[in-house]
């Protein structure tokens, strides 16, 4: 009962979580729900729209947009949890090692590193690092965690500068407890919650960049499906044939959307004034 109170009080996350579940769903089980293989070509059925052989239509080589779909969702989920995950582990050392020591650290790390990361658009670094490499998953991956990990650098960083002069930590420091310790068992818990929200929000943002880059032809190399590649492939039908466009458009879209409303719902649960308010 808990359960349908609180998402009656926040119908966006509990929105976002089924739609999160769905695509969850969709990867997990891709080889059993699709209707057909999703590399399957068929030139005698090519840019047929929607019906009940073929519920999102078939593409310019006649393969089935919904087995692409459902394969497609696998992709961005692998590179919006690799990526965060490489991202935050970069991020929470260099943060931690910078906000604990501070001094030629700090300034090392925080204004030479760091800036120079910031100074190039994310996007575009990305897009240098496989265009160097080139195309592929790992690749891919380790692009976007190259240019994202800087975001959650500075936010570690200024959570431990909060919390390393705190009462508790003096107290572990003076009865002998190491640095490692006092990181592991005592700062670390308390700045856990801000990073648990930028982790949601910033699988988002993987998905949008996976997009882009397969968009672009710097993602994941053909015949694996992928949204982005799939708005490629449908740049020269929008107009005779436009569900190319708008199925892959809309699992974007979707996917995005479900990872933004359970951030914003993290951040609302998790701030304490933000609930009392809401009463949650």
């Amino acid at each position: 009962m808990e359960l349908f109170g609180r998402a009656r009080q926040q119908p966006l996350a509990a929105l976002g979580l089924a739609l999160l579940l769905t695509f969850v769903v969709c990867a997990v089980f891709a080889p059993w729900l699709a209707p057909q293989d999703p590399a399957q070509l068929d030139l005698t059925g090519r840019l047929v729209g929607p019906s009940g052989a073929h519920w999102f239509g078939t593409d310019e080589l006649g393969r089935d947009i919904l087995s692409r779909t459902l394969y497609g969702a696998r992709i961005s989920l692998v590179v919006a949890v690799s990526v965060v995950g490489l991202s935050l582990a970069l991020g929470l050392v260099a943060g931690c090692v910078a906000g604990f020591y501070g001094g030629w650290i700090d300034t090392v790390l925080n204004v030479y590193v760091t800036n120079a990361f910031l100074a190039l658009p994310g996007i575009l670094l990305a897009i240098a690092f496989v265009a160097f490499l080139g195309p592929g998953l790992g690749n891919l991956i380790l692009a976007l965690a190259i240019s994202g990990w800087v975001g959650y650098a500075r936010l570690v960083r200024a959570q431990v500068m909060a919390v390393k002069d705190k009462e508790f930590v003096e107290a572990a420091r003076a009865l002998g407890a190491s640095d490692v310790r006092i990181l592991v068992r005592h700062v670390l818990p308390n700045i856990v919650q801000p990073l648990i929200v930028q982790a949601a929000i910033g699988m988002a943002g993987a998905v949008l960049a996976e997009a882009t880059l397969s968009f672009l032809g710097l993602g994941i190399p053909p015949p694996a499906a992928s949204w982005g590649s799939m708005l490629n492939d449908a740049r020269s039908h929008l107009f005779d044939s436009p569900h190319l466009v708008v199925f892959p458009a809309m699992a974007v879209m979707l996917c995005v959307l479900s990872f933004n409303f359970i951030g914003d719902a993290l951040r609302d649960y998790m701030d304490p004034r933000t609930r009392l308010s809401a009463g949650l």
